[in-house]
C-alpha cells in the first residue's frame, strides 16, 4: 500500500510536463479547425503555451489554469515571451468549473496534461470538489478515482459541439473502474474518439503508461445515432508523432461505443478477434464464472505479518494451537493443486504458512509465550491499525474458513485457480472460491485457457510493473468453459506449471484440451491465444510475438458486417455475469473465418 509520507512532491502535485513533440503534435490537431478560444485546464510552466508560438496574428485566446502560483508565474511568462494571447489563472481549475457549471460552453479546443494524483492525496477541499463535479454531471463517483478524471469530464464539458479536446492522459483510462465516469461521458458528448497507446513509456518516474486521447464532440446539427465511435490504435513511439494526427484517425478501426459495456480492451482487439470472441460468448459449453462458481474476498486481517508466520515463530511462541495452513502467495502456489505435500514444502523453505487464528469461541487464557507474541505486535502498534482496532480484541479475526478454491489476486502472465486439498486458509492476497454446479477440479482445470485468459486481460486492470489485478466483480464476468476433465489431465497441468513451462506451451497444451473440446479448430484456437498474447505483452510492455502469428486481421470483407452479433453477444456476457442460473445459447462454434489462418 502507497502512503502519502512516502511520495515525492513532484508525484503529489501531478508535475509530470509534456515533452515539445508530443504538445505540437496534439496541437497540431486541434489547430486545423481554426479554434477561436483553447482551453488548459492545468498549465504547469506553460509548455502548450509555448507551443503555440509563432501562430498568425489570428492566433486563439487561451485560458488556462494552475494551482501552483510559481508554476502559473512561469506559464504568464511563457506566453508573453512566445507572443500568445493568454490568460493564466493561478488557481483551482474545478473551483471555476463549480462556479461555471450550467453556463454554455465556451471553448473550441481543449489541450493539456492533466495531474496525474490520487484521491486520498487530494487536500479535502479539492475532493469534495471532484466529487461535486462529477456527480454534478449525472455520472458515478468513486474515492478510488484520480485527479485526471474531474479534469477531462470538467474540460469536455466546456467544450462547445464540433470543438476537439487532445490530451495526454494515463493508459489507465481503458481499464480501470474509477475511469467509467470519464469513458461513460465521452460516449456520450462525442462522435468520435481515438486513443493513441504508445508501446513505451513517454514520463521519466511515472511507473504507469500514458496515452493520447483525441476526441470530437458531436456537432448539434448532426443527429445522434447512437455512442461515439471509438479507436484504439497502438503506436511504436516518439517518430510515429511526425505523422499528423488525422493521419493516425484515418487508419484508425472504430468500435461503436455501443459494443464497448464497461472497460475500452476489446477496440485492441481485430475484428476477427471480437467476432470469434462473441461466438464463443455463446456456446453452450461457455460460460460467465457467476454462473459455475461464487467468489469472496480473502480472511481480512488487517496485518498480515502478524498473522502470517513461518513454523520458526510458530516454535519460538507456542504457537502449535493457533496454526493453521495457509497460501497467499505466488511463491506458495507453484501448480494449480495446494495439498498437504505443498504445504510441507512450504514449511520446509521457511515461508510463512501458517495463518494464526486466535478463535473468537476460545476462552482459555494465553500462555505467557502466547502473551509475548501479542505484546510484540501490539509493541509495533498494530492494535491501532484500522481493521484491527475495530476487534475486542484486536488479534481475534472474524470470517475466518477454507474455500474448496483458491484464486490469487494478482498474476503475472495469466491468472489460474488452485484446487485446496489441503483445506488451506487465504487472506486478502487470494479469494475465496466456492462452485456451484461444477466439480471443484473441473472448474480448476478448465480455468487454465487462452479464452479466459483474454477476458481476464479485457475485464482487469494493471499499473506500474504490468501485473494483472482482477476484483471480484471483474472475476464474475470472465469467461470460463466447463469441459470433461480427469485426474491424469489436472496432474499434467500442475506438472507444465511447477517446471515453469513458457505459457504459450502451457496454453498449447490447455487450449487443445479445453477449447478443443468445445469443438474450436486449431485456427481459431490460434486466434484467441494471440489476442491474449498480444493483450499480455501490452500489459507488460514486451514485444515477443507467438510463432506464426502474422499481426494481421485474418477476417476479408466489411468490417461492419463482421460486426453483427457481436454487441448482442457481449451484452448477453455482462448481464449473465450478474445471473446464477446457467444458460446455453448454441449447441457449438461455427465461424465464418475459421480456416482463414
Amino acid at each position: 500500500m502507497n502512503f502519502i509520507a512516502n511520495e515525492t512532491s513532484r508525484k503529489l502535485r501531478g508535475g509530470y510536463y509534456t515533452d515539445p513533440d508530443i504538445v505540437a503534435f496534439l496541437l497540431q490537431w486541434v489547430l486545423e479547425t481554426q479554434p477561436a478560444a483553447i482551453l488548459e485546464p492545468s498549465c504547469g510552466d506553460g509548455a502548450f503555451l509555448r507551443g503555440l508560438a509563432r501562430l498568425p496574428n489570428n492566433a486563439p485566446q487561451v485560458q488556462a489554469f494552475e494551482l501552483d502560483p510559481l508554476e502559473a508565474a512561469a506559464a504568464r511568462e511563457a506566453a508573453r515571451s512566445a507572443g500568445v494571447p493568454a490568460q493564466v489563472v493561478a488557481g483551482d481549475f474545478l473551483q471555476w468549473l463549480l462556479a461555471h457549471a450550467g453556463a454554455e460552453p465556451a471553448f473550441d479546443a481543449v489541450v493539456g496534461n492533466p495531474p496525474f494524483i490520487r484521491y486520498q492525496y487530494l487536500d479535502g477541499a479539492l475532493q469534495d470538489r471532484a466529487q461535486r463535479l462529477i456527480t454534478t454531471l449525472g455520472l458515478p463517483f468513486t474515492k478510488h478515482t484520480n485527479a485526471w478524471v474531474p479534469f477531462v469530464v470538467g474540460s469536455l464539458a466546456q467544450l462547445r459541439p464540433g470543438g476537439r479536446l487532445a490530451m495526454v492522459v494515463p493508459a489507465e483510462l481503458l481499464h480501470v473502474l474509477h475511469a467509467q465516469s470519464v469513458r461513460r461521458y465521452l460516449l456520450r458528448e462525442c462522435a468520435r474518439i481515438v486513443v493513441l497507446d504508445p508501446e513505451e513509456l513517454w514520463f521519466a518516474g511515472a511507473l504507469q503508461g500514458t496515452v493520447l486521447l483525441l476526441a470530437e464532440k458531436a456537432k448539434v446539427s448532426q443527429p445522434r445515432r447512437g455512442l461515439a465511435q471509438v479507436a484504439v490504435s497502438r503506436i511504436r513511439g516518439r517518430a510515429d508523432l511526425a505523422e499528423p494526427a488525422s493521419l493516425h484517425i484515418a487508419r484508425a478501426s472504430f468500435v461503436p461505443g455501443e459494443q464497448l459495456p464497461g472497460k475500452w480492451m476489446l477496440a485492441l482487439l481485430t475484428v476477427h478477434e471480437r467476432e470469434l470472441l462473441a461466438t464463443l460468448a455463446r456456446h453452450q459449453d461457455v460460460h460467465a464464472f457467476s454462473e459455475v462458481a461464487s467468489v469472496a474476498v480473502g480472511i481480512v486481517t488487517g496485518a498480515n505479518k502478524f498473522f502470517l508466520v513461518p513454523d520458526s515463530t510458530v516454535a519460538e511462541f507456542d504457537l502449535q494451537a493457533f496454526a493453521h495452513p495457509m497460501f497467499g502467495r505466488s511463491e506458495h502456489v507453484p501448480g494449480v493443486l495446494y495439498d498437504d505435500a505443498t504445504h510441507r514444502e512450504n514449511q520446509r523453505l521457511g515461508l510463512p504458512s501458517n495463518f494464526l487464528w486466535f478463535n473468537p469461541s476460545e476462552t482459555t487464557p494465553l500462555s505467557p509465550r502466547v502473551q509475548a507474541y501479542v505484546q510484540a505486535g501490539e509493541a509495533q502498534d498494530l492494535h491501532k491499525r484500522y481493521k484491527c482496532r475495530s476487534r475486542d480484541p484486536w488479534y481475534r479475526v472474524p470470517s475466518v474458513f477454507s474455500a474448496p478454491v483458491g484464486m490469487l489476486k494478482r498474476s503475472h502472465d495469466f491468472p489460474r485457480l488452485v484446487l485446496n486439498r489441503a483445506a488451506a486458509l487465504t487472506t486478502d492476497t487470494a479469494y475465496r472460491i466456492v462452485p456451484k454446479a461444477v466439480p471443484a477440479p473441473q472448474l480448476v482445470l478448465g480455468f487454465v485457457n487462452s479464452l479466459t485468459a483474454l477476458t481476464a486481460e479485457l475485464e482487469g486492470r494493471h499499473y506500474g510493473g504490468g501485473v494483472l489485478e482482477l476484483v471480484p466483480s471483474e472475476i464474475r464476468r470472465l469467461l470460463v468453459p466447463v469441459v470433461p476433465s480427469d485426474e491424469a489431465a489436472l496432474q499434467r497441468l500442475d506438472h507444465a506449471l511447477r517446471a515453469h513451462w513458457a505459457p504459450a506451451a502451457v496454453f498449447e497444451l490447455q487450449d487443445a484440451a479445453v477449447l478443443g473440446a468445445l469443438g474450436l479448430p486449431e485456427a481459431d484456437r490460434c486466434t484467441v491465444r494471440n489476442a491474449w498474447y498480444k493483450l499480455r505483452n501490452r500489459r507488460q510492455r514486451v514485444e515477443q510475438p507467438l510463432a506464426g502469428d502474422s499481426g494481421e486481421d485474418a477476417t476479408s470483407g466489411d468490417a461492419d458486417a463482421a460486426e453483427e452479433g457481436t454487441l448482442a453477444a457481449l451484452g448477453e456476457l455482462h448481464a449473465r455475469a450478474g445471473s446464477s442460473s446457467v444458460r446455453h445459447a448454441t449447441s457449438g462454434v461455427t465461424t465464418a473465418a475459421s480456416t482463414a489462418q
